[in-house]
C-alpha cells in the first residue's frame, strides 16, 4: 500500500494558529491540487481531533469533473466522532481501540491499540482489508507523527503559504521523540513548484 502524507502549512512548518484557526492558510489554488491527490488515492485519513475541529467533508470535489469519491476514514481511539459529523455517513470507516458502537452509517472497526491508539500495522492491515492499495493523509499533527515514527510514509505532498505562524503555531508534524538526527525519517525531493501564491514541494521516502 502506499501512504501519502499531505501538508497545508505556513512557511514555518505550522497547520493552525495557537487558537486553531486553520483556514484557510493555502490558496483556492493549492486547494484545487489538495482535492486533485484526493481524487488519486482510494482513501483519505484523518485524526478525530480534525473531525472534531473542522468538521470536513473529506471529499473529492474537482470543477466539472464526477469524481469515484475515496473511502473516508477516521483514526478516532476513543469513539469521540459525532453522529452529526459529515463524515459519519456512507463511505466511512471508522477504526478505533474502543468497543464498536455505531455512529451514524459509517462502519466503526476496532483494531490493535498501541498506547491507547490504533497501532499503525493494524491500521494498514484494516485499509488492506478494505481493499485501500492508497491512502491520502491529511492530518493532524499527532496521526502524522504515528505514521511517520512506524516508517509508514512513502511520500509528502507539501503546500506551502507563504506566511509565518511562530512557534506558538500548531505544528504539521507533532513529537517524533528523536534521540539521534541519524534516526529521523528522510525524504528526496521530487519537484518544487509554485501553485498560485503557495510552493508545491514533493517528496519520496529514502
Amino acid at each position: 500500500m502506499r501512504v501519502t502524507l499531505k501538508l497545508a502549512t505556513s512557511l514555518d512548518g505550522r497547520i493552525a494558529t495557537a487558537s486553531g484557526e486553520s483556514q484557510w492558510i493555502t490558496g483556492e489554488a493549492a486547494r484545487l491540487e489538495g482535492h486533485r491527490l484526493r481524487a488519486a488515492h482510494d482513501a483519505i485519513l484523518v485524526g478525530v481531533a480534525t473531525v472534531l475541529h473542522d468538521d470536513p467533508e473529506l471529499t473529492a470535489r474537482l470543477p466539472g469533473r464526477a469524481v469515484d469519491q475515496p473511502l473516508r476514514v477516521v483514526l478516532d481511539s476513543r469513539l469521540r466522532t459525532p453522529c452529526t459529523a459529515k463524515v459519519a455517513g456512507e463511505n466511512t470507516l471508522i477504526l478505533t481501540s474502543a468497543e464498536p458502537q455505531a455512529i451514524g452509517s459509517a462502519k466503526v472497526r476496532r483494531v490493535e491499540a498501541e498506547d491507547g491508539r490504533p497501532a499503525i500495522p493494524a491500521v494498514l492491515k484494516a485499509l488492506k482489508d478494505a481493499g485501500v492499495t492508497s491512502v491520502l493523509i491529511e492530518g493532524g499533527g499527532q496521526v502524522a507523527a504515528s505514521f511517520l515514527r512506524a516508517k509508514a510514509v512513502d511520500a509528502l505532498e507539501w503546500f506551502r503559504a507563504p506566511m509565518l505562524l511562530g512557534g506558538e503555531g500548531r505544528p504539521c508534524v507533532a513529537a517524533l521523540a528523536l534521540a539521534k538526527l541519524s534516526d529521523a525519517p528522510k525524504f528526496r525531493r521530487l519537484g518544487v513548484e509554485p501553485v498560485g501564491a503557495d510552493l508545491w514541494e514533493r517528496y519520496v521516502r529514502l
